[in-house]
């Protein structure tokens, strides 16, 4: 417990809103102070990799090499089966600059009018470096099955969440409260992970 007891402070790689709250959500029984790259005036950086975790692997070195804090980064996308795993590492911008939540999934939307399967998942890789040249990151992931629908659904969440249906619910990742989404979501499967990590005291 030691260990834990020295991450008190720790930077998160992103300048989402969505996605830092549902981080610190995750992270509060731990009584870590994870405050946005913003907050440091970080800027982001190009995400020019092939995998979310060599992404996610750049964006948190690059997030403690400035605040000389441990970084935490997640990188996260949905993969859809009849796009052979397209938007995948693009999903963010995969309407172009600038980023549009709104554009990128009529763009989805308009990829998928001719499919019948609708098949998708959500995909998310999460990256903890104590420092920017830590050789030995903790990296965790999770996924999350769904399907994409035509009609938005929902008011919660962020980018592709309207349109995420998830069968067994009959409801969309948008329609769900944000505890319900942070107990199955890719990121929250991901968070719990590296919960119980910092738990035992392996950081």
């Amino acid at each position: 417990m030691d260990k834990l007891q020295k991450l008190q402070k720790l930077v998160i790689a992103s300048n989402n809103a969505g996605k830092i709250a549902e981080i610190n959500a995750l992270l509060a029984p731990l009584a870590i102070q994870a405050l946005s790259q913003s907050v440091f005036n970080v800027t982001e950086i190009d995400e020019p990799h092939l995998t979310f975790v060599e992404n996610a692997l750049a964006k948190a070195r690059h997030a403690s090499r400035c605040t000389k804090l441990p970084a935490l980064a997640d990188d996260s996308g949905i993969c859809v089966a009849a796009l052979n795993g397209a938007p995948g590492v693009h999903s963010a911008r995969y309407a172009g600059e600038p980023k549009s939540d709104e554009r990128n999934n009529q763009k989805l939307i308009e990829a998928l009018k001719k499919q019948t399967n609708r098949n998708a998942y959500y995909y998310c890789v999460i990256v903890l470096v104590r420092h920017a040249d830590d050789p030995q990151p903790i990296i965790v992931d999770g996924s999350w099955q769904g399907e994409i629908i035509d009609e938005q659904r929902g008011q919660g969440g962020f980018g592709y969440d309207p349109h995420f249906l998830l069968p067994e619910l009959g409801k969309t990742s948008a329609e769900l409260t944000a505890e319900q989404k942070n107990s199955m979501s890719h990121r929250g499967q991901a968070l719990a992970q590296l919960v119980e990590i910092l738990r035992a005291g392996k950081f």
